[in-house]
């Protein structure tokens, strides 16, 4: 008897068709299992992912200093300590010192203000011949120097909103100088697993993208390493001088001026902002000769960043400089300071897969293997 072929396949079809779909569904259950999991995971994480992720760009931004000291002491956890310490020396500690002298800085002015003591100085005649803004200054400022009381009366309802608006800022600065102290703790103890987490996650690189995507875990190392030094370094290095400068020139509330020097750097705006009214004020107020030489100590503070931060930020890395800096911009202006490094890595990484993507015939160098920094 000859067997027939369609009912032969027709009946095998049907067999193993069940445990084929039973397989799917079994697959589906799994997968529905594990992301229920994840999700749960990052919920509970959540709460806590801000500061964990700075306590893990510290770690990776300050392991060779630790890696360097240790070798040095000869001892791990008196490296870390000492590490650690430092950064809330040398970061947290005049932050707060910044924060507290902007504090008495309002509360002094808010008090010659209630007195009736705070008095604008006369305009000089000279702001007059200033092209197309003179005449409007100079009439602004002697409403101001006439009677400064009418003139906050005057503005008082933008005045109240700017200033609830800037407390709302600063609280919230507070906040993230309070998380960055916690980050600064943890990453103290992350530094002695440096090694078994450095390999965990080149084992997950591993795992996801094979050597390419060890390569791009390297990339993101150097990036952070390098916003680390270019962007944070130069911010707190105009903040100092800043400071300094002022200080030297007894010119008022220089603590609050670098607390916002500080700010705007960190967030690429530039201290020209603050700096530019100081200038103003002191060519208003001084003497030439000190007016003169406060500006040229100045001036130079607009420019440091420009020079600098392109030389640190993208030292020792094959992606393109204009890359790293639009992504230091780009991310703070999207997420705030964590924007800073989540910004250049982010941009970094997409540069080196569009490179590989559009190459065609291996002739490229290998964007996943960066020049190691120092």
């Amino acid at each position: 008897m000859v067997e027939d072929p369609f009912r032969t396949g027709v009946a095998r079809d049907a067999s193993t068709r069940p445990s084929t779909i039973e397989a799917k569904i079994t697959d589906l259950a799994r997968i529905g299992i594990v992301g229920l999991f994840a999700y749960w995971a990052l919920t509970l994480i959540a709460p806590f992912a801000i500061v964990l992720v700075w306590a893990a760009i510290l770690t990776v931004a300050l392991y060779p200093a630790y890696s360097g000291l240790g070798g040095v002491l000869r001892s791990r956890r008196l490296s870390a300590f000492l590490i650690t310490l430092g950064c809330l020396a040398v970061i947290v500690a005049p932050l707060t010192a910044i924060a507290f002298s902007f504090a008495e800085g309002v509360q002094a002015l808010l008090a010659k203000m209630g007195e009736g003591a705070l008095k604008v100085p006369a305009p000089p005649e000279g702001v007059r011949g200033w092209p197309v803004i003179g005449e409007r200054i100079y009439m602004a400022w002697s409403m101001a120097s006439d009677n400064f009381a009418s003139l906050l009366r005057k503005f008082e309802p933008s005045l109240m909103q700017a200033g609830t608006m800037a407390l709302g800022k600063i609280a919230s600065v507070g906040a993230e100088v309070l998380s960055f102290v916690v980050s600064v703790l943890i990453a103290g103890f992350l530094f002695g697993s440096g090694e078994r987490l450095a390999t965990l996650a080149r084992r997950f690189a591993a795992r996801i993208g094979g050597d390419r995507g060890v390569g791009f875990l390297r990339l993101s190392t150097a990036t952070i390493r390098n916003v680390a030094r270019g962007v944070i370094g130069v911010a707190l290095l105009q903040a100092f001088l800043s400071a300094l400068v002022l200080s030297l020139f007894k010119v008022p509330a220089p603590g609050a001026i670098a607390f916002v020097v500080l700010i705007l750097c960190l967030i690429q705006i530039g201290p020209a902002l603050i700096l530019l009214p100081v200038i103003i004020w002191a060519w208003a107020t001084m003497d030439f000769a000190p007016a003169l030489l406060l500006t040229l100590l100045l001036v130079p503070l607009f420019v440091i960043d420009n020079v600098m931060k392109p030389i640190l930020v993208a030292r020792g890395l094959s992606t393109p400089t204009m890359v790293i800096l639009l992504g230091v911009i780009g991310g703070t202006l999207s997420y705030g300071l964590i924007g800073l490094f989540l910004g250049p890595i982010v941009l970094s990484v997409v540069h080196d897969l569009l490179m590989v993507w559009m190459r065609s015939d291996g002739s490229e160098p290998d964007p996943s293997q960066p020049a190691r920094p120092d």
